[in-house]
């Protein structure tokens, strides 16, 4: 999704300004003895713009954070160029960079889309929903979803999106319910990534390709590759994408630990097409 900004940019920027503002005003004393203006340029970028690097990074770290969306992997909910607001406390309080929550508020339920740190790869922001919860068991069988015994209601749906003429594959949709949570699922017929990405593998001799939901996992194999099943340990969550046949989500990586956990996705404020055109604000609302 998005690169790391707040922890890789944006907390060694204010640290740094704040530190020489600190020994100019306790050591070197240039601004007040040469006047504003006559001091080194880098003690005055420290003056001007420390004050309001720290007012961004509070607001970014505790409260509210921008994210731009780069692929079609929450296709129809979200769309590639959408620009969205990110709830950064509902999930807990934490330390910028270290990552370390401070204070605990709440955590994720059932269906919410949520922003997190990619497992392999933590200074990658990646989106999902969140399907299931620690202790949940979820099984998938033949395109059903099943959570701890019980069917996840799914009905299809009529949705026309005009993109998908461009798919070699049919689109179909359905509109799903997880918890509180009804938003709609695209599906592309004679799709099964998962199957796609374990015969790879194969054909590769390269283990380390297998899909996380068909390791070691006999009834992924006795189903041929149609059934799967995953129970969430304590401390993590399973997200998948609602683009389910073009998604790199739980399936394929594994769980979320909820250290890696940055916030709910709420609104959509901007959406803009690549290239030189202008933003448009048509998308604009909240993120079910």
């Amino acid at each position: 999704m998005d690169f790391d900004f707040t922890n890789l940019l944006l907390v060694p920027a204010a640290l740094i300004l704040f530190a020489i503002w600190l020994l100019d005003k306790f050591i070197f004393k240039q601004r007040e003895n040469k006047g504003r203006g006559n001091e080194n340029f880098i003690i005055a970028w420290a003056y001007d713009f420390w004050p309001v690097l720290m007012f961004v990074l509070v607001l970014r770290s505790f409260l509210y954070e921008p994210f731009n969306i780069p692929s079609d992997s929450m296709v129809p909910t979200l769309e590639t160029g959408d620009f969205i607001l990110v709830n950064k406390f509902d999930y807990g309080i934490k330390l910028p960079a270290l990552n370390k929550k401070i204070i605990d508020i709440g955590e994720p339920k059932r269906g919410e889309v949520i922003v997190f740190r990619y497992p392999l790869q933590p200074s990658v922001s990646y989106i999902k929903r969140v399907v299931g919860l620690p202790g949940d068991h979820i099984q998938y069988q033949s395109g059903v979803l099943i959570i701890n015994g019980q069917r996840i209601a799914s009905v299809a749906t009529d949705f026309n999106r005009e993109k998908d003429s461009q798919s070699s594959f049919k689109a179909n949709y359905t509109l799903e319910t997880l918890g509180e949570h009804k938003h709609l699922v695209r599906h592309l017929q004679d799709r099964n990534p998962v199957i796609e990405q374990y015969n790879y593998a194969m054909s590769t001799n390269n283990p380390s390709l297998i899909p996380f939901v068909a390791k070691d996992s006999q009834v992924f194999l006795h189903s041929n590759g149609s059934d799967w099943d995953v129970t969430v340990p304590a401390g993590h969550y399973f997200a998948m994408g609602d683009n389910r046949d073009e998604s790199s989500d739980g399936r394929f990586w594994g769980f979320v630990p909820e250290e890696n956990l940055t916030g709910r996705a709420f609104y959509i404020w901007m959406h803009k097409e690549p290239g030189l055109k202008i933003p448009s604000f048509s998308r604009n609302g909240k993120i079910d």
